[in-house]
C-alpha cells in the first residue's frame, strides 16, 4: 500500500497534468496551486505587492532573501504582509498603530522586543529570536531592535492593512520620510 502522506525525506515524485493542448510536469515543491513568479521573485526578480489576489509563498524564504527594510508583499482589504530586514544595531522605529493590530515572526536574527502604554512607558521587553512571534495589540506603543551580528529578518501581519498597497521602502531614512 502507497502511503498516503508526504515524509519530507521521501522524494517526492514527478506528477502529471493533462491540458488539451499540452502535458505539464509538477513536483511537490511547486503544486499545482502555487503561482511560480511567488517562489523565483526571491531568486532576483522584483519583489512586489501580489494583494488582493489568491497567493501562496514560501514566507520563510521570502522573508530570509528579502534586503529591503520594509516592502508589502500581500495587501488586501483587511490584511497585509510586509517583509522587512533590519541591520545590525538598528530598530524598527518607536511606534503606535491606533486602529491595527500587529503579528510578528522572526525568521532570523534575534531583537529586543520593547511595548509599552506610552513612549516613556515601555515596561514590556523581552528577547527573541528565529522563530518567536511577537503579537501587539492597536495602541500599543513598540519597537523592535537588531541585537544579534546579522540582519534581522521578519515579516509583519498588519490587521487591517497599514501601509499603502505597494509600499517598498530599501532604507529606514525612506520610510520614515514617506511616513512624514
Amino acid at each position: 500500500m502507497e502511503n498516503m502522506y508526504w515524509q519530507p525525506w521521501q522524494p517526492q515524485p514527478y506528477r502529471y497534468r493533462i491540458h488539451p493542448n499540452r502535458v505539464t510536469m509538477y513536483s511537490a515543491v511547486y503544486p499545482p496551486y502555487v503561482r511560480r513568479e511567488s517562489f523565483s521573485s526571491w531568486l532576483g526578480h522584483t519583489v512586489k505587492d501580489y494583494g488582493n489576489e489568491p497567493f501562496v509563498v514560501d514566507i520563510d524564504q521570502a522573508t530570509k532573501h528579502n534586503e529591503t527594510y520594509r516592502t508589502a508583499l500581500w495587501t488586501g482589504t483587511h490584511l497585509q504582509v510586509t517583509v522587512m530586514s533590519i541591520p545590525v544595531g538598528d530598530d524598527i522605529g518607536l511606534e503606535i498603530h491606533p486602529a491595527t493590530d500587529q503579528f510578528i515572526r522572526i525568521e532570523a536574527g534575534q531583537g529586543l522586543v520593547q511595548m509599552g502604554s506610552s513612549e516613556e512607558t515601555l515596561d514590556f521587553a523581552v528577547t527573541a529570536y528565529d522563530g518567536y512571534a511577537i503579537l501587539i495589540p492597536a495602541g500599543t506603543w513598540h519597537n523592535v531592535t537588531n541585537t544579534g551580528t546579522t540582519p534581522l529578518k521578519i515579516y509583519a501581519v498588519y490587521a487591517p492593512p497599514e501601509h499603502p498597497r505597494g509600499t517598498a521602502h530599501v532604507t529606514k531614512a525612506e520610510a520614515m520620510a514617506a511616513h512624514d
